[in-house]
């Protein structure tokens, strides 16, 4: 897809670099964020670059919403007009517990990174887009990756549930606001996926999933949402905005 530029956030490991490496192969230029220049962003780059395609490394905090639009011009400066965002990058809570013993630093971390960093950075590439015109051959999307907790409940994780609640809400907003300007909105929302973050309990899980948790036996894997998100933002899904896509393995399904 010749024009296809993609802003991953979060994407110097996990989902998002799985993302990256996804959406390279499709033909998109890539840019990989992390907050910081380092060795694993660095890696990252030299990864996606071997599938042939443009990349650059973007650092910056998405928490900090005073650099997006400096960011977004930068990777335009390289790449080219940007026709895709996926906001990726999250964390979990500071420490497992009780609702109740939920501090104020951990809540609000969660919300600045994983709700309200993307609704900014949302509307700074929305913006951009809408202030220039728009090649119709090229799709525009923007993929959100919340998670399952945005609908379910993790009672030791109550802060995390809460920001990735709002974070779906906010998909279904921007659908709501850019479907007009032809730019699809999709929340990707992972179940059990093994990654960094999950690295602690992924090993129970597995049990737990084997036992009958998820409707296929196993956890996820990164590259399985690699593709998915890769799927959304290459328009292969047509006439489709505003879906939250539970990438769960059937865990939501209601039994009984």
């Amino acid at each position: 897809m010749s024009g296809q530029v993609a802003l991953i956030t979060g994407s110097s490991r996990g989902i998002g670099l799985a993302a990256a490496v996804a959406l390279a192969r499709e033909g998109f230029a890539i840019a990989l964020n992390g907050p910081f220049d380092d060795d694993e962003l660095q890696a990252a780059v030299r990864t996606v670059q071997a599938e042939g395609v443009p990349v650059v490394a973007a650092p910056f905090d998405v928490a900090d919403l005073d650099t997006h639009g400096a960011a977004l011009d930068r990777v335009e400066a390289t790449l080219g007009p940007l026709t895709t965002l996926v906001n990726n990058a999250g964390v979990g809570v500071m420490q497992r517990g009780d609702p109740l013993d939920v501090t104020e630093d951990s809540y609000d971390r969660c919300l600045a990174i994983n709700a309200k960093a993307p609704f900014f950075l949302t509307a700074a590439f929305a913006r951009r887009l809408l202030a220039r015109d728009r090649d119709p051959a090229l799709f525009h999307a923007v993929v959100n990756v919340t998670s399952s907790n945005a609908v379910a409940v993790a009672e030791p994780r109550a802060e995390y549930c809460v920001s990735k609640a709002a974070a779906a809400m906010s998909s279904k907003v921007w659908a709501v606001r850019l479907g007009r300007e032809n730019i699809a909105v999709y929340d990707v929302q992972p179940g059990l996926i093994a990654t960094e973050m999950t690295a602690p309990v992924i090993a129970q899980y597995e049990a737990r999933a084997q036992a009958g948790l998820t409707l296929f036996p196993r956890v996820g894997q990164p590259g399985d949402m690699g593709g998915i998100i890769a799927a959304l933002a290459s328009g292969k899904l047509p006439y489709t905005t505003g879906q939250a896509i539970s990438a769960d393995a059937g865990m939501l399904v209601p039994r009984f």
